[in-house]
């Protein structure tokens, strides 16, 4: 289950730093029933914490270390729904480019810190200024600050239509200034939220372990005393912790063990949630030429069999798709589900059209463990037969995204996050500025939908960005195979609910069985 938006992301999915497989049964709430508040939750990531420096944070997998210990400006409910949290109540103004918030005045800091409007400014502005892949999100804040304490006001240069959802995800997330620029920032957390890292029965890479802030201002969100998070390289680590009950809950990545999963006595959780397929970054022919052709781009796309890659890879659970929009979005529309049909002899009409011979076509791609020998090995296939070779280049787990995020290649197999709005493809995907546009690709006719989308009325951004969705799988700029079901396994002795848009369950979704 990889996703890597907001896991830009990062969904980020499925890469971690090291692979362990623990031995022994997890404490607490996995080999027994646990009060609400007490006992101990583990689960299992699928990737290692890359930092906990709040203004260079992923979001989607690495969700959970960062909600531990650091409080977000608003909470989301596991439809979406924006709720308060350390902002109580907000307005905007007319234009919608001036968001005023009231904040709470109880929460301090692990340090003793206080937490007010300018402390909440600064966490904005480091976020905005920093390297997270979803800084993007603030791309149009021009300035945040502290009316009073409890009053801060936020100004864009442009309205942010999914701006509360964003500041109930990482950016908004609220680190102790006194922590800022901390030789230790990236790797011991202080915040204000429901956790505290415990350093010393922390195994960086491999296992995380947090206990309960006694001093929270929110004790009902601490369902549990502890909470360990143990990480696994691969789907068979995944399903051996589970076969070996060591773990409450965890991500699967492996949809076709989902019978083990159940026979293990474990709820499958699901929900659709990403897409997976080709990213063709290199729209502009910088890196491979034959990918400025729109032509070229079109014909990989006519290239595959999604019926068949979705069977085979995705163990039949999804929906295939030729879109990057989420059903959840104004733009989605489900005659974009089926534009491209399997057809190789149009593919290879296409590479003709474009002045490509069978073979002059070479793409680089990335392999690592992220996804499934039997993966690439179809992409080479199904592209070879329509005359386009494929050569991979072995990628360490650990450089994968660092590399994809780089420019370093113009296409890779690769699952994210399908937003659940219009405004978040754009910021995640589409926009010059976009985390996961790395060739920084401009594009007129989207820049105007994205005007409309971002500033028109319900009516007309709608419209619009049902044409966005069109024009970008008209103009192939990716190569969609299906929308996967994302699965979250849980214990006998777990409750959860599923989070829309984010990889993983937020953590006051999980709760023990009393």
């Amino acid at each position: 289950m990889f996703n890597f938006r907001k896991r830009v992301t990062a969904t980020v999915a499925g890469i971690t730093l090291a692979a362990i497989a623990l031995a022994g049964c997890a404490g607490g709430s996995s080999s027994g029933t646990a009060k609400a508040g007490e006992g101990t939750l583990t689960i299992g990531t699928i990737v290692a914490s890359s930092t906990f420096a709040v203004k260079d944070a992923p979001w989607a997998n690495e969700s959970p270390y960062l909600q531990a210990v650091y409080d977000s400006l608003l909470h989301l409910d596991p439809d979406g729904t924006v709720k308060p949290w350390l902002a109580t109540e907000w307005s905007y103004n007319d234009s919608k480019t001036v968001l005023t918030m009231k904040l709470r005045d109880d929460v301090r800091f692990t340090d003793g810190t206080k937490f007010d409007a300018s402390v909440a400014a600064e966490n904005l502005l480091r976020f905005r200024d920093g390297t997270s892949p979803q800084k993007a999100y603030l791309a149009t804040l021009t300035d945040a600050k502290a009316v009073d304490p409890t009053t801060l006001q936020l100004t864009l240069s442009a309205p942010n239509p999914a701006l509360l959802s964003f500041l109930a995800q990482n950016p908004g997330l609220q680190e102790s200034p006194k922590h800022f620029g901390a030789a230790d920032e990236k790797t011991d957390p202080v915040g204000s939220g429901p956790y505290i890292l415990d350093k010393t029965a922390t195994v960086v890479g491999s296992k995380y372990v947090f206990t309960k802030n006694k001093d929270y201002w929110a004790p009902e969100q601490q369902h549990y005393a502890k909470l360990v998070m143990n990480v696994y390289s691969t789907p068979t680590a995944v399903l051996n912790a589970i076969k070996g009950r060591q773990i409450n809950g965890a991500p699967l990545t492996d949809n076709s063990v989902i019978d083990e999963i159940k026979g293990a006595g474990f709820t499958v959780n699901g929900q659709q949630l990403n897409f997976f397929g080709l990213l063709l970054f290199d729209r502009e022919g910088k890196m491979a030429p034959a990918l400025g052709d729109v032509r070229v781009r079109q014909a990989i796309n006519y290239a595959f069999d999604r019926e068949a890659m979705l069977k085979a890879v995705g163990k039949g659970y999804g929906d295939v798709t030729s879109s990057i929009f989420s059903p959840d979005s104004s733009g989605y529309d489900p005659a974009m589900d089926s534009y491209y049909t399997y057809n190789p002899d149009k593919a290879k009409q296409l590479l003709k059209e474009a002045g490509y011979a069978p073979g002059e076509i070479t793409l680089t791609q990335p392999q690592s463990a992220a996804f499934s020998p039997a993966t690439y090995a179809l992409v080479k296939q199904y592209l070879g037969d329509v005359g386009i070779k494929v050569t991979y280049v072995s990628v360490a787990s650990s450089g994968f995204l660092a590399d994809l995020l780089a420019a370093k290649y113009p296409s890779t197999i690769m699952q994210l996050q399908a937003a659940p709005t219009t405004w978040q493809t754009l910021a995640l995907d589409l926009l010059p500025n976009a985390g996961w546009n790395p060739y920084h690709v401009a594009d007129p006719t989207v820049a105007e939908l994205a005007k409309t989308i971002q500033s028109g009325s319900d009516a007309d951004a709608t419209a619009a960005a049902k044409q966005l969705n069109k024009h970008i799988v008209e103009q192939a700029w990716f190569a969609p195979w299906y929308r996967p079901q994302q699965t979250y396994a849980t214990d006998a002795n777990t409750t959860v609910k599923t989070q829309t848009g984010n990889a993983y369950p937020y953590l006051w979704n999980f709760a023990p069985k009393n």
